[in-house]
């Protein structure tokens, strides 16, 4: 049986925005380590489902506490809990994430939030040589109806070196190549939301083939690991 979200968590967040301070948190201290836990459990939960499909060796649960010291937002408290499922480096590349927030803020998402500059010119030298895979790929069907869109950070024009007319220069002058799914409070409390994450997870696996596949070779298919 798969697990499923406590409606007490998002009642706690919701609670949590409308009394963002430490005086309310600390009151509430018990309330919310109980509901820590049941996240915890469900982030933990996912992480196994994962390792039946994919390599991941490690689950990071961040901290409800908001670093505050460069943000012009000085909440102390996040108003939602996030993992993120990091698959083995160096052979497999990319991750996933899954956010739990109330008010329709839920969402899963996969893909590359921040390629270093070595990663990021290997993956556009790629695309200007060939973009017929990732193409096919990024037009699968099942792909489209699980995922939808390519989106992330991009610049305005083409990168240094390449050109803006290039025919994949939609793909090239991209930062991040993320995909996003996001989700009703009702779908996120309903006991398919488990199996949902986990299917979609698993559709995204030939994104994740073909990028490690890129990120581990050069332009002449020789690996590099």
């Amino acid at each position: 049986m798969n697990p499923a979200i406590s409606k007490d968590i998002f009642e706690f967040l919701l609670k949590l925005e409308k009394n963002n301070n430490r005086d309310w948190f600390n009151e509430n201290k018990k309330e919310f380590n109980k509901v820590e836990k049941q996240a915890k459990f469900y982030f933990n939960s996912v992480f196994e489902s994962l390792k039946t499909h994919d390599d991941i060796d490690n689950l990071k649960i961040f901290r409800i506490y908001r670093d505050v010291r460069f943000s012009k937002n000085k909440l102390p408290y996040k108003t939602h809990f996030g993992g993120s499922f990091h698959r083995r480096k160096p052979e497999l590349r990319g991750g996933y994430y899954l956010q739990l927030a109330p008010n329709n803020q839920s969402f899963i998402a996969t893909g590359f939030w921040d390629p270093n500059k070595d990663d990021l010119l290997r993956i556009r030298k790629e695309f200007e040589m060939d973009d017929t895979e990732i193409r096919q790929i990024l037009s699968n069907k099942r792909f489209q109806d699980v995922w939808g869109e390519l989106v992330g950070d991009e610049l305005k024009t083409a990168p240094r070196d390449f050109n803006k007319d290039h025919p994949a220069i939609d793909l090239i002058r991209k930062k991040q190549y993320i995909f996003t799914k996001n989700f009703t409070d009702k779908e996120v409390l309903s006991p398919a939301f488990f199996e949902d994450v986990k299917v979609s997870f698993k559709v995204v696996r030939p994104f994740f083939d073909y990028m490690s596949d890129v990120l581990t070779t050069n332009l002449n298919g020789e690996t590099l690991i």
